[in-house]
């Protein structure tokens, strides 16, 4: 059951649309199934003789009177509007139920508190099966204000008591993190214009995408205007540094034709130009120049801080626990930026699901997690596929999301762990798609049986406690030719297997030879190491080393058509 808590100025114009068709001719049979005092209000839904003026009037009496008392001035925003639907699926409830929604809301709203002859007066309107319009006029008889303070958050709270009792789908209780969700004119818009989604979430993804791959806070600004997003900057009236700023979407204006706005932190709670400033580096950091050694680092890079998140997430610091899931958040992002193929719709969808959680009560470290962070950035620059390692990347990606969904329904951040486990199930399906072919190449292309008996008995000697288990997933056959191939890299295959099963326990791995063999494939080269160690030392490098672009995707056309 969800309430939706809004304030305005125009009573008669509420009263209109309440008993009107509606927007798309969805209002039926608005009728009032509870009021202030039922037999006072005038209900145009059921009686003809009543008009949408004798109904403003009467719900305006007390504002009547504190005008009055103010030489002519209305209160401000003194109409309050919440309507409550139930969820899809839930049983249909009657006019009786609704009514005792309506005067639970409000008296836990501190609207009408039950017993309070003096309360505001209050309709609850129907005009469909799955929900009501509580409508209040926000003067109370005595003259004074209602206490409303955190009013939407008393009713989220009193509608999960009443779903309980109702028996009705338990959802998500909130804690202020969540995003503004679209208005209902915001969505009519967009149906007219055919668009899918709204400006408003358009935006955000776009704000999303931008601060994940950008080095620095100018850099978010200019990308952000190359994708055509007009940016409005509010300075400080005395510093005339950057306090604030806008955004609007091409082509989105108003009745006017002026474009329509949408604060920072409008669109979502980190996206307010100081939390963006903890998220990213300083200037002096963000201008010092980045190499690429090898294409395959960015990668590998990722793949390795991924692994470290997964452990801080297992630590007693919340804080920094909180800063790796807001780095990881960015990592999706680029992760399916970088990526091309049938699974990367998957990523974007993980991308978008997991941004409900990465935010929570807690303040965020970003410190803590600055080799994701940067890993990341580099990865959002990331010229190629590398084959296995990204199928090992999506695979660390698929464990960190699963114990993301853990840590907050530990804390009970129920709507982050939801929006977690539903990541997973997108990264989860995205990795099958990716690794299916893969995992049947190696299988393919795997060793002779002398080869495979020695491995085995590799096995049996670094990961004892584990070794059946290993022996007897259906990947074992493709870990066999990533041993060999680890192998011809110059690695020892019995110190390597050794090295990665201590990377984690592998007890709670349902195929441990599937996270050994990814495990594995994101090690370094040694052979490779090697000899561009020695070209350094020799004085002449191995391979051209060019800075890593630290300008914006702007700069790089060809760029941004491929990862935007």
């Amino acid at each position: 059951m969800v309430p939706d808590v809004s304030t305005g100025s125009d009573t008669r114009g509420l009263i209109v649309y309440l008993f009107g068709p509606g927007r798309r001719d969805e209002h039926t049979d608005a009728h009032i199934v509870a009021a202030w005092d039922m037999a006072g209000a005038p209900d145009p839904g059921r009686d003809p003789a009543a008009t949408y003026t004798q109904l403003a009037k009467r719900l305006d009496h007390h504002v009547d009177l504190r005008t009055r008392e103010l030489g002519g001035k209305k209160p401000p925003q003194h109409v309050w509007h919440c309507p409550v639907r139930t969820a899809p699926g839930d049983r249909y409830l009657t006019d009786a139920e609704w009514a005792e929604v309506a005067r639970r809301i409000v008296h836990s709203t501190g609207i009408a508190p039950e017993g309070d002859e003096k309360a505001c007066r209050w309709i609850a309107v129907r005009h469909a099966d799955d929900h009501i319009h509580i409508m209040a006029i926000t003067v109370r008889a005595d003259g004074r204000r209602p206490r409303t303070h955190h009013d939407g958050q008393r009713a989220q709270a009193e509608c999960r008591k009443i779903e309980a009792e109702f028996g009705l789908r338990r959802l998500k209780s909130g804690d202020l993190t969540a995003p503004r969700s679209p208005t209902g004119a915001e969505r009519a818009k967009a149906e007219r214009q055919g668009q899918t989604v709204t400006a408003r979430h358009w935006l955000r993804e776009q704000a999303y995408a931008v601060a994940a791959a950008v080095h620095n806070e100018a850099d978010y600004f200019t990308v952000l205007q190359s994708l055509g997003i007009k940016v409005k900057a509010r300075l400080g009236p005395e510093t005339g540094d950057v306090i604030g700023y806008s955004l609007a979407a091409p082509g989105d204006t108003n009745a006017a034709g002026e474009p329509v706005w949408y604060g920072g932190s409008k669109l979502a709670p980190d996206l307010s130009v100081n939390r963006l400033r903890e998220r990213l580096p300083d200037q002096e950091e963000a201008d010092q120049p980045r190499y690429a050694a090898d294409p395959a680092d960015p990668w590998r890079h990722t793949t390795t801080a991924v692994h470290a998140a997964h452990t801080a997430l297992g630590s007693d610091d919340d804080a920094a626990a909180q800063g790796h899931l807001a780095a990881f958040g960015d990592a999706l992002y680029n992760i399916a930026s970088a990526t091309t193929g049938p699974h990367r719709a998957e990523l974007q969808a993980a991308a978008m699901a997991f941004n409900r959680a990465r935010r929570c009560a807690t303040r965020a470290d970003h410190q803590a997690a600055t080799a994701l962070s940067k890993a990341a950035k580099e990865l959002a620059y990331a010229s190629n596929e590398p084959g296995g390692l990204t199928i090992a990347l999506l695979f660390a990606t698929v464990h960190l999301a699963r114990a993301a969904a853990k840590w907050h329904e530990q804390r009970g951040h129920e709507q982050q762990a939801a929006a977690a486990e539903q990541a997973f199930r997108h990264l989860q399906a995205g990795y099958q798609q990716a690794a299916t072919p893969v995992l049947a190449d190696l299988t393919r292309r795997a060793p002779r049986a002398a080869t495979a008996r020695r491995f085995e008995q590799d096995v049996r000697a670094a990961l004892p406690n584990h070794a059946d288990r290993i022996l007897a997933d259906p990947t074992w056959t493709a870990l066999t030719t990533t041993l060999a191939q680890a192998e011809t890299a110059d690695h020892n295959p019995r110190r390597l297997l050794t090295e990665v099963g201590a990377q984690r326990e592998l007890d709670s791995a349902e195929h441990p030879a599937e996270v050994l063999n990814w495990r594995i494939t994101a090690q370094p080269n040694r052979r490779t190491q090697a000899a561009r160690s020695r070209s350094t030392i020799s004085g002449t490098p191995s391979m051209s080393t060019t800075p890593h672009p630290s300008a914006t995707p702007a700069a790089r056309p060809e760029e941004r058509s491929r990862h935007r």
